[in-house]
């Protein structure tokens, strides 16, 4: 293994990532939306390795030990055959650790990132993007991460195709976040291992609703396109916020001036859950919390409004 870094990896180093919501509802493993809530990172080469951190849970973004982003740095370069260079980190954290908003990808992509940098191992765009999909087992989160927008992926053994839209939407994206997180591969434990023709069908057909409204500015179809028989149902129990906050995309029963008045266009788990994504026509509808907490029944409950992000910038 080389004991120095390539000349040059020595320059200072920042980057900033989005937070990502997966799936959307029916696409599952496959699609994801950038959300303007950012990981920034500040790296530079010091004599240990280093972390300070402000923002959204910055004591734990601050640990060392199994510190994401630092590992997979570490890993990156071992694989390469590098030493990695000890790094002294400024992070900014805003997004919700936990809560299916794509802390772990926007960790994993800035330590490959960190890594080509700071190893210079000269990797372009597609080879990072690879690296951290693989890194990750799914490619949703870490292609929205990188590329921004609602960007639709498929991977394989031999390659990853990826395609963005929507970038310039202006669509409110709200998340209600529960106060207590949801591991993903407890959330993958909760899936069948196999599904009905219907189920399959009808996910097919939200899936590519999905998609077209994203590549038109279609807010009209989202109510219809974002419903999902795959994984929603099976996580309900796990997610309760779900099953209280769907009804106020599309149940007549509930729909008063007030709740039609905030432009609800559709309504699904961020990613894995626990949280919920409510996508509406207009960015940060002032009255929505309100609306939101009520539905779920807890006023205390926290909701996030941003709106759709660009991907990863580095600089």
């Amino acid at each position: 293994m080389s004991e120095n870094a390539a000349k040059g990896s020595g320059k200072p180093y920042r980057l900033r990532l989005p937070a990502t919501s997966a799936n959307l509802g029916p696409g599952f493993d496959a699609l994801g939306l950038a959300m303007a809530l950012y990981l920034t990172i500040d790296a530079r080469v010091a004599d240990a390795f280093h972390i300070e951190a402000t923002g959204r849970d910055a004591d734990q973004c601050a640990r060392l030990e199994d510190n994401l982003i630092l590992t997979t740095y570490v890993d990156v370069l071992a694989v390469a055959g590098v030493l990695a260079p000890r790094l002294h980190l400024q992070i900014h954290n805003e997004i919700p650790l936990g809560m299916g908003c794509g802390s772990s990808a926007s960790a994993l992509l800035a330590g490959v990132f960190l890594a080509n940098h700071f190893g210079n191992l000269g990797w372009g765009g597609q080879q990072i993007l690879e690296d951290a999909c693989l890194r990750e087992g799914h490619p949703d989160n870490v292609a929205a991460c990188y590329l921004g927008g609602m960007t639709t992926s498929s991977i394989s053994e031999k390659s990853l195709l990826t395609a963005t839209c929507g970038e310039n939407i202006t669509w409110g994206l709200n998340l209600a976040l529960p106060s207590v997180s949801f591991a993903t591969e407890k959330a993958r434990a909760l899936l069948p291992a196999t599904y009905s023709r219907e189920d399959v069908v009808a996910n097919i057909q939200s899936t590519a609703l999905l998609v077209a409204a994203f590549a038109q500015g279609r807010g009209d179809l989202l109510r219809i396109a974002m419903q999902d028989r795959i994984h929603q149902p099976y996580r309900m129990k796990a997610c309760p916020l779900l099953p209280l906050l769907l009804p106020v995309a599309d149940d007549p029963a509930i729909l008063t001036p007030a709740i039609l008045s905030q432009k609800i266009l559709g309504v699904a788990l961020s990613g894995a859950g626990p949280s919920v994504l409510i996508i509406t026509q207009d960015a940060k509808p002032s009255g929505l919390p309100a609306i939101i907490r009520q539905a779920a029944g807890d006023p205390s409950l926290e909701v996030l409004q941003t709106t759709i992000s660009t991907g990863v910038l580095e600089g």
